[in-house]
């Protein structure tokens, strides 16, 4: 399953770790291997040499041999000693340097809270670059909240203003044709000339045409049963709404109950909007299914088809900016988690989990 972070620092820190390693150049592929050993090996193997150089200089020094036991045991002993010492010492100076590493790979994964813990095993500059680090991160954070809280306002200013356009077309525009429409049908009905009757009968069946598409358009720009009704009965409307403009059979499956908030509800639903809408012009899909599952502090919805699949990856980088990408940006913007499970062939899953609770601003 490619899961899609909920900002864009994991996804920057990951694609820049996606690089080749640097070229060791002319070095032989053995040495090269030696010198790619962890610090610790490389230590303790060069603690190693020096011992047994020193051992070896020191009964070449005072003339002993092998058959001195007591004088080469406790040579050796005195090398296992410093050895030991030497290797336990290293592993523990290492220890603060290992936190830094998981640190950061926590945060190339996704979380984005990980900090590097206070070690009294760090010496001072390590201990500076764990700090280092930290505020580093923190700064990140607070950018990225601010960031997050001025989007949510821009997406909520475009929400309303959408929902009064809306308003404004289902209730003004559209009650004007469906004036017209009515005028027209009394004018036909009295019309003694059968020819001009059916003219008049043409222009109405135009003008009722422009009704519809003008309230379809109105629920596209902002539905209106999302204001009214809640989630839920948005959903059933969009899938009943894809059903008749396509060949796709959608399916609603609605489990659990509770209030959705509406920056939940509209994140949701624009995700199930995106999704049946790529299934219609990419996926060649047959059918789609639409999952809802409220629980007491999360909201879950899984749109899955059947159709020809895709790596995600791919897709979002063929068109940055739309998509994909919209989607995951929506549920990021309500402190949500998008995950997308598909592969050519074997159809595709997207599924968002949003928490129930409002961000804060």
């Amino acid at each position: 399953m490619t899961s899609l972070p909920a900002d864009g620092m994991a996804a920057g820190l990951g694609a820049s770790t996606a690089k080749s390693e640097p070229d060791a150049g002319p070095l032989p592929r053995p040495v090269v291997a030696l010198l790619r050993l962890p610090l610790v090996f490389k230590l303790v193997g060069a603690n190693l040499v020096i011992g047994l150089v020193t051992v070896a200089a020191a009964m070449a020094t005072h003339g002993t041999t092998f058959a001195d036991r007591r004088i080469v045991t406790l040579l050796i002993g005195a090398v296992l000693i410093a050895q030991i010492v030497n290797s336990a010492l290293v592993i523990v100076a290492l220890r603060p340097i290992r936190a830094l590493d998981e640190a950061a790979s926590r945060v190339l994964g996704g979380d984005t809270s990980a900090r590097v813990p206070d070690s009294p095993l760090a010496d001072r500059d390590v201990a500076r670059t764990g700090h280092a680090l930290n505020q580093l991160l923190d700064e990140l954070m607070q950018e990225r909240d601010r960031i997050r809280q001025l989007a949510t306002k821009v997406i909520r200013a475009r929400d309303e203003e959408r929902a009064r356009i809306a308003r404004e077309l289902h209730d003004a525009t559209a009650q004007t044709i469906a004036g017209v429409v009515l005028q027209l049908s009394a004018v036909e009905r009295a019309c003694p000339d059968e020819e001009l009757a059916t003219k008049l009968h043409d222009i109405r069946d135009t003008a009722a045409e422009a009704l519809e598409e003008v309230r379809t358009l109105s629920h596209t720009i902002y539905p209106r049963v999302l204001e009214d009704l809640g989630l839920p009965a948005a959903l059933d409307w969009l899938a009943r709404q894809t059903r008749e403009t396509s060949s796709l059979e959608v399916g609603v499956t609605l489990r659990g109950s509770g209030d959705v908030p509406p920056n939940v509800a509209a994140a949701l639903y624009r995700v199930a909007q995106e999704s049946l809408l790529n299934a219609v012009r990419h996926s060649s899909a047959s059918t789609v299914e639409l999952r809802l599952d409220i629980e007491p502090r999360h909201a879950i919805l899984e749109v899955e088809d059947d159709g020809n699949g895709f790596i995600a990856r791919d897709a979002e980088a063929r068109r940055p900016g739309m998509g994909i990408f919209a989607m995951r940006e929506h549920i990021a913007l309500a402190n949500g988690v998008l995950d997308i499970d598909s592969a050519p062939g074997r159809g595709c899953c997207i599924r968002a989990r949003v928490p129930l609770e409002e961000p804060r601003l």
